[in-house]
């Protein structure tokens, strides 16, 4: 099949879910796309695809970015039952295989892949790359398709200079922004999981997302995504503002020169044109 950017076939991305609560995220056209994580039950992927007008049948894969339960929950009942291929590394696909709440087996389904080595699914050229995070394994993934780089990094302890790379290339980005520095601090959390958040192989904060974003946005960005959100140490405003008043003190205007997006927890997103 090849693509065409004019054609009615173009390209979308939307969330069906970001955050502890579940993440899930589509890539596709009218005639098929891919999901990035399942961590939402099976009705609730199908009925959000649905709302637009998306069918399970048309989802040629599922790439998992790590294997912590709110990025896996239905991959497995995905797998089994509906026959769709799941990529992952060899680690993450092992931990899925041993996980306690991961009932059903991948069977035919399991697909490894490498980092660093791309593989194709359709009009997708995919390649994963590492991203430091407290899990068995953990990938990001840069996915090329007609005109368009889209990266996408979640569950970023830090931005690595691999990290950086592949946010660079990207005229569509997804990226971590967790935590407020300020709301976890003076938090209720205990401090054990303070440093587990913060000590470079949990999330990304607000201000460091910011000041990445600030000092990498290249030209040829386009859309920025603020992902995987905390229900406790943040909220969608202030995620949103210290992304934007950074961009803004770099001379980046958000709206003339970059679309920003928050992606909100446990709801579907605004489906987005690419």
């Amino acid at each position: 099949m090849q693509y065409n950017l004019f054609s009615s076939d173009k390209f979308s991305f939307f969330s069906l879910s970001s955050g502890s609560c579940g993440n899930c995220y589509y890539l596709g056209n009218s005639h098929y796309g891919m999901l990035v994580d399942a961590g939402l039950g099976p009705r609730v992927i199908k009925k959000r695809l649905a709302h637009y007008g998306v069918e399970l049948s048309s989802i040629m894969a599922i790439l998992v970015t790590h294997d912590h339960y709110d990025h896996i929950k239905s991959v497995g009942y995905l797998a089994e039952k509906l026959h769709i291929p799941v990529y992952a590394t060899r680690e993450v696909h092992r931990a899925i295989m041993n996980h306690p709440l991961v009932r059903n087996s991948l069977n035919g389904s399991t697909r490894y892949i490498e980092k660093g080595k791309p593989f194709q699914i359709e009009d997708f050229q995919i390649t994963a790359f590492d991203v430091p995070h407290d899990s068995v394994d953990n990938s990001g993934f840069f996915i090329r398709f007609g005109d368009h780089r889209f990266t996408l990094a979640t569950d970023v302890g830090s931005i690595t200079d691999e990290v950086a790379h592949y946010a660079g290339k990207a005229n569509h980005l997804v990226i971590e922004s967790n935590y407020d520095e300020e709301l976890l601090h003076n938090g209720r959390y205990p401090y054990f999981l303070k440093q587990r958040i913060s000590n470079g192989t949990g999330h990304l904060s607000n201000r460091q997302t910011a000041e990445f974003l600030a000092n990498h946005c290249a030209s040829h960005l386009r859309n920025i995504w603020l992902c995987h959100l905390s229900g406790d140490n943040n909220n969608p405003e202030l995620a949103y503002q210290t992304v934007e008043n950074r961009l803004a003190e770099k001379g980046v205007r958000v709206g003339r020169d970059v679309t920003l997006h928050v992606l909100l927890r446990n709801i579907l997103s605004q489906k987005t044109e690419l």
